[in-house]
């Protein structure tokens, strides 16, 4: 049996304060998000994000791609990063991106307790998703922030979802999410909404087993596990 732990244990977990989570990965290049992500998030700001364009980057790390992507966006550009462990060196003082005229904040907090002011173009979560707890609330939370015509884009793996006696939820979890509105892009293991909406998925958080062990990209990630919200049907005896 496997023993699941509570959001707050999980945060104290050596796997989820994983300190080369998003570490040195840039804006464009061989380790950055526009590799991961299959296109450049300054570009399609710049492209779908009108005069003031919002990116909100959800376990953020470093923040590196954001601090580069502030270069080349317009002034008036919000970027806001979000990571539980938090920048590991300072940015230069004053930000390269503030002297531009872009506002970049970088969060060190918990997803689970953290709330934005404001709805976003573009909402990105790369590889993070694997070191949390409750994923499908976080995935719903983020559709909440994202502005009408904006973007949500995250890493997701099915096989990190379970039902409490530990078989596998992902593909019932993938019929909920499509049946959202969401794409799935196997290949990528890519997450896609686009269009900001209020999200009810049929299922109840459960716990998190931190010791899952590696999923796809070799690293140790989170199993997170899920009851049903649906009642199954009745049989009628005729």
């Amino acid at each position: 049996m496997v023993r699941l732990i509570s959001d707050s244990e999980l945060s104290a977990s050596s796997v989820v304060a994983n300190s080369t989570m998003n570490r040195g990965r840039g804006l464009c290049g061989v380790n950055s998000y526009t590799r991961e992500l299959g296109f450049d998030p300054a570009a399609w700001l710049r492209e779908h994000g009108g005069a003031a364009p919002g990116w909100l980057d959800l376990c953020s790390g470093e923040g590196r791609a954001l601090v580069e992507a502030a270069r080349v966006l317009p002034a008036g550009a919000e970027l806001t990063g979000v990571d539980l462990v938090g920048p590991l060196v300072p940015l230069p003082v004053p930000p390269p991106a503030l002297a531009a005229g872009a506002r970049l904040r970088l969060v060190t907090a918990a997803l689970a307790d953290w709330v934005p002011e404001r709805s976003y173009q573009l909402i990105t979560c790369v590889h993070g998703l694997h070191y949390l707890g409750d994923q499908l609330g976080a995935i719903a939370r983020a559709a909440s922030w994202l502005a009408p015509d904006g973007r949500f884009a995250a890493h997701f793996d099915p096989e990190s979802v379970r039902r409490p006696d530990g078989s596998g939820a992902g593909r019932a979890v993938l019929a909920a999410l499509r049946a959202a509105g969401f794409e799935y892009r196997a290949r990528r293991h890519l997450l896609l909404l686009d269009g900001g909406r209020p999200v009810a998925l049929p299922f109840g958080y459960a716990g998190a087993d931190p010791s899952a062990g590696p999923n796809w990209t070799g690293q140790p990630a989170v199993g997170s596990y899920y009851h049903s919200l649906v009642a199954p049907r009745r049989r009628v005896e005729l």
